[in-house]
């Protein structure tokens, strides 16, 4: 039988089910400390999540076990939770329009946690008050290491990206993946141009150094970083900051200081759970501050 609670959160009131299930196999978090993790960081996540249509990858049977994109809104989504309906060209399932959801209030965070929504995906521009989708505000550099490469070598790189755009007079701030990888994202209002600004960057960071690729195939990418500059396509989407991943452990995709950055040795000084995050929060405040809303 499906345990089911009911609470309020602010002013909304929801039903919460199988808290103790556990969906992190490897530690034992449970649907609670999810629900309880994404509750505890709304104050730093929602700014990021703000007029940005969402695309969850859902894990009903845990991190370990299968999972599925969602883009629409389920039926089921309370009428209390913002959608708005955006044209879908190319979608996998032959859908004209798409009705997405947009994370606005801490009831539909947590109405989120709650379907097992483990990992949070949003594009780099939002839509306005009537639905209507809006210029892009952040590029994206996607560093994905190709192995043995580490995020170690995607901190090197991150750096040689920061000084090329400061030339243009862009600031950058870093996060990791909460994966291997990292995101570089730079606060844009300079128009639509984003994808050919980043691919035009990344093939000069690629001819300027051997150990960097901006060629998607894999076969390029042994042993270098890839600048993904794709990520800045507006069908595409990337991990918002302070998401969970689904991994062995509960980690975080987490704002980095460009000191951390800069000192990595190490992989394992870059991979933060959410715990290390709700402590960071409370010592450094929102490293991203400059992106919300």
């Amino acid at each position: 039988m499906t345990e089911k609670v009911r609470v309020k959160v602010e002013d909304r009131m929801l039903v919460l089910t199988n808290l103790d299930k556990v969906l992190y196999p490897g530690t034992g978090f449970t649907k609670a400390e999810v629900i309880d993790y994404y509750t505890r960081i709304s104050p730093v996540l929602l700014p990021h999540l703000r007029g940005r249509p969402l695309t969850v990858k859902r894990y009903p049977n845990g991190a370990d076990a299968a999972f599925f994109f969602e883009k629409n809104a389920p039926d089921h989504t309370p009428d209390w939770v913002r959608t708005v309906t955006l044209p879908a060209p190319g979608s996998t399932k032959d859908r004209e329009e798409i009705e997405f959801a947009v994370v606005e209030d801490l009831p539909t965070l947590v109405y989120y946690a709650n379907l097992a929504a483990l990992e949070i995906h949003v594009p780099m521009w939002r839509v306005a008050k009537d639905g209507e989708p809006q210029p892009p505000d952040t590029l994206v550099f996607d560093l994905d290491p190709g192995a043995p490469a580490t995020i170690v070598d995607c901190c090197r790189v991150a750096v040689l990206l920061r000084r090329a755009l400061a030339d243009d007079g862009l600031e950058s701030h870093p996060k990791t993946s909460g994966n291997k990888g990292m995101q570089l994202y730079v606060p844009w209002d300079r128009g639509p141009c984003t994808s050919d600004y980043a691919k035009a960057l990344a093939r000069r960071m690629q001819e300027e150094h051997p150990f960097v690729t901006s060629v998607m195939a894999r076969k390029e990418r042994p042993g270098k970083v890839f600048i993904d500059w794709s990520q800045n396509n507006p069908a595409k989407t990337t991990v918002a900051p302070y998401s969970l991943r689904a991994n062995p452990l509960p980690t975080v995709s987490t704002p980095l200081r460009w000191e951390e950055v800069e000192a990595c040795e190490n992989p394992e000084q870059l991979v933060f759970t959410s715990s290390d995050v709700l402590k960071r929060v409370a010592e450094h405040g929102d490293l991203f501050l400059p992106l919300g809303a």
